[in-house]
């Protein structure tokens, strides 16, 4: 129990990690840059000496309109890249506005990684799908 009565739901460094998410996923929202897609921020670690923060994310890009005006979202390698460049222009801004609405010992420098889990997801997804080819329809 802590010193106020009440036990902590979870680790010091997950409510760290949490709040950190949530901040630099507001400020990723606001950025205007037209490299970026369509950006979620779905994990952030933050290392013990709060020195670092690995910050994972998914993304779309965005190009061309539908009929009715709708973004279409692409994943090529060149909106991979386009996202990765503008996020990594976009880490000095970020980290400021972090140190500005956070209160920490040290302000995390931050990296953007892509999250692998999206890319493994598909593949799983793309094989289940060539399985399904195969099959018969059943009656």
């Amino acid at each position: 129990m802590s010193k106020h009565g009440s036990p902590r739901k979870y680790p010091r460094m997950a409510r760290v990690n949490e709040v950190v998410r949530e901040v630099i996923a507001d400020e990723v929202e606001k950025l205007s840059d037209p490299r970026l897609g369509l950006v979620t921020v779905t994990g952030v670690d933050v290392t013990a000496d709060l020195r670092h923060a690995s910050v994972y994310y998914s993304a779309l890009g965005v190009t061309g309109r539908r009929g009715g005006g709708a973004p279409v979202p692409v994943t090529t390698d060149d909106a991979r890249a386009a996202t990765r460049a503008a996020l990594r222009s976009a880490a000095p801004h970020i980290q400021a506005a972090l140190g500005r609405q956070v209160r920490m010992k040290y302000v995390p420098e931050i990296v953007f990684i892509e999250d692998p889990s999206i890319a493994e997801g598909e593949r799983v997804e793309e094989i289940i799908r060539q399985l399904h080819a195969g099959e018969e329809p059943s009656a």
